[in-house]
């Protein structure tokens, strides 16, 4: 993408149109719900008689049942039937679902009403797989952190419409109901205009015959999607967000009303800030990520959203609610602002933790699955919510305040983070890489277009220091598999990396002939797999910031696998902490601050029969010059 970034996509018509019927369903999803909960909460007794405390929570669970029935149905569905036709028939359904929420507005009929919830979860039960399923069909690679922080973004700014929307219509008077079901008639009108221009997308399997057993088929795509445990276990971190978020977003009534002392107005306030917060977060993704999936901010998202629940619950412990004070006079209290503040950045880094998870889903599941696999997800979804839902229920009935809620979301949102990511540590690999070149250093990259988007090539660089593999992957926008020295490889805390990244110890045939071969075995299976291998052909890190002669390993790579070699230079590690300039590697306090500059530059590729050490060292040393 050009400099506009992310942005430039809402030019498009692959992109805008699919957008904006996506933020038009969003609003008017909230909108509506928005609208009953608060009819349902400031005045139960007419609208259906639910307790104030547990109605948003009872709407919550009406609204995700069809995810646990229809999911399933809804992934086959995009599977098999051409996408855009399918979202032009889920926004047909939209427009009759809000005309029956429009009956029950103006007849003050809350059973109806409760049935609109659902039909409403089937609607968005339909949309999500085909959603995202259309996104990789649509975007590149280098697009899909960006277009799926635009869509996430734009579904929490119409999630935020929507429910400022459905607060002022509701509170306007005796027509506010009625204005809320010509509102929600005329939202579903408009998204379904915006689907009209969503362009043709073929069905990958349009003879898939449907299955229309739930269980079967969840536990199926379920099945599948575990053959690649990052995927599967990128499921169950999607799912836990929105056990997580659920609780916060389905709060925000009783908490304003019991613990902050606010109307209907502060209601809506906090889940401006909310909303904002996690859109914020989302766009964010793609300057963070450098344009690529990148599942090391997934652990940093973790950790925000961790410690600004637990700040909440120190923030709001001791009030004590009381009182129906509006908005203004909620933010002239200065005591509001941390509670604000706290929300803001829970959901900054709600934004972050998401928006890596959606796009690797897309990038790495199967073309042919991946409607059913993201349908799959949403059974996940669901019945996290559900327990979620059932939890805070038991919990606040057992008499637990609603800042006690938080604490415990947020401790044990730490928890199942730390598990995930033993069970998973590629998410922890990638986040210390991450960090290594966000925190240590700032790295300009150049020419790495030159690393080719699929297909097995062999990668050679200078090697300076113990974390030029880190710094390397940090930037790639491919998974590596390094071949480094076993010492290396073993070296305390940084091991963990090289392990977690399948790195190939190797030896040289004086130390360990059976290591050497077994390395070099391991790297033509990578290569035979379509990955790239990286090798620092010196054999050792520099101990005069000037390159050692590349060594004959790499001929013997692509004599046995011709594949292409792309040349690397790694340029301002020397003198670093993890360099030898003064002596042994990491004996010695930092000489240099925090974002020094560092680079990364990628040459053209070298065909392998000319790929001889001599040349590649060559095509080194001219691309590191004289920045050591």
């Amino acid at each position: 993408m050009s400099g506009q970034g992310q942005f430039q996509l809402m030019s498009q018509r692959r992109f805008a149109p699919l957008f904006w019927t996506q933020f038009l369903g969003a609003a008017n999803d909230n909108l509506f719900k928005f609208s009953f909960t608060l009819l349902a909460t400031y005045h139960a007794v007419e609208w259906g008689g639910v307790d104030p405390a547990t109605a948003g929570f009872v709407v919550g669970a009406i609204f995700i049942a069809p995810f646990l029935i229809f999911s399933a149905t809804s992934g086959q569905l995009a599977d098999k039937i051409e996408r855009s036709s399918l979202m032009r028939f889920v926004k047909n359904l939209e427009i009759a679902v809000m005309l029956v929420a429009a009956t029950g507005f103006i007849a003050r009929d809350a059973r109806l009403l409760y049935l609109v919830v659902f039909l409403m979860g089937l609607h968005s039960t339909l949309f999500g797989p085909v959603k995202y399923a259309y996104l990789p069909q649509h975007l590149r690679d280098d697009e899909l952190t960006g277009g799926n922080g635009l869509v996430e973004m734009g579904t929490f700014v119409a999630i935020l419409a929507g429910t400022m929307a459905g607060g002022l219509l509701v509170e306007s008077g005796e027509g506010g109901t009625l204005l809320v079901a010509v509102a929600c008639v005329s939202v579903a009108i408009l998204g379904r205009i915006a689907a009209a221009f969503i362009p043709r997308s073929p069905a990958p399997e349009p003879g898939l015959r449907v299955n229309w057993n739930p269980v079967s088929e969840t536990w199926r795509n379920l099945h599948i999607a575990a053959r690649d445990r990052t995927v599967f276990h990128s499921l169950m971190g999607i799912s836990w967000l929105w056990f997580f978020g659920s609780i916060f977003l389905t709060s925000f009534t009783p908490f304003a009303r019991l613990v902050l002392g606010g109307d209907e107005s502060v209601v809506t306030l906090l889940l401006a800030v909310f909303s904002i917060g996690i859109g914020s977060g989302s766009l964010a993704c793609e300057r963070l990520s450098a344009r690529k999936v990148e599942i090391g901010l997934v652990p940093f998202g973790s950790i925000g959203m961790t410690l600004f629940a637990v700040d909440l619950w120190l923030a709001t412990r001791g009030m004590a609610g009381g009182g129906s004070r509006g908005a203004a006079a909620f933010v002239g209290d200065s005591s509001s602002w941390r509670v604000m503040a706290d929300l803001f950045l829970l959901a900054f880094f709600s934004g972050i933790f998401s928006v890596p998870l959606y796009a690797l889903i897309q990038s790495r599941a199967e073309a042919s699955h991946r409607a059913r696999i993201i349908a799959a997800n949403n059974i996940l979804n669901a019945l996290f919510m559900i327990v979620a839902a059932l939890m805070a229920k038991a919990l606040l009935d057992a008499g637990i305040t609603f800042p006690q809620l938080f604490l415990v979301v947020g401790l044990m949102n730490a928890a199942v983070a730390a598990y995930v990511y033993m069970l998973v540590p590629e998410f922890l690999m990638r986040f210390i890489c991450w960090l290594l070149v966000h925190t240590l250093y700032r790295l300009d990259k150049s020419g790495l277009e030159n690393i080719p988007e699929n297909g097995p090539a062999v990668l050679v660089c200078n090697h300076v220091s113990f974390v030029d593999p880190l710094v390397v992957l940090a930037a790639s926008p491919r998974p590596i598999r390094f071949v480094m020295d076993h010492r290396i490889f073993r070296t305390p805390i940084i091991s963990f990396v090289f392990r977690t990244g399948k790195a190939i110890p190797i030896a040289s045939a004086k130390e360990d002939e059976k290591l050497l071969n077994e390395a070099y075995e391991k790297v033509a299976d990578a290569l035979a797999h379509g990955e790239l291998v990286a090798i620092f052909p010196e054999g050792r890190i520099t101990d005069t910031g000037e390159l050692y002669p590349f060594r004959a390993g790499i001929r013997r790579i692509v004599e046995r696998t011709p594949v292409p070699v792309i040349p690397l230079a790694l340029k301002g590690l020397w003198g670093s902490f993890f360099s030898r300039r003064y002596g042994p590697a990491m004996s010695k306090p930092f000489t240099r601050g925090l974002f020094s500059r560092i680079a990364l530059e990628a040459g053209p590729a070298v065909p392998p029969a000319r790929a001889t050490p001599e040349s590649l060292q060559a095509a080194v040393q001219a691309m590191r010059g004289d920045w050591k």
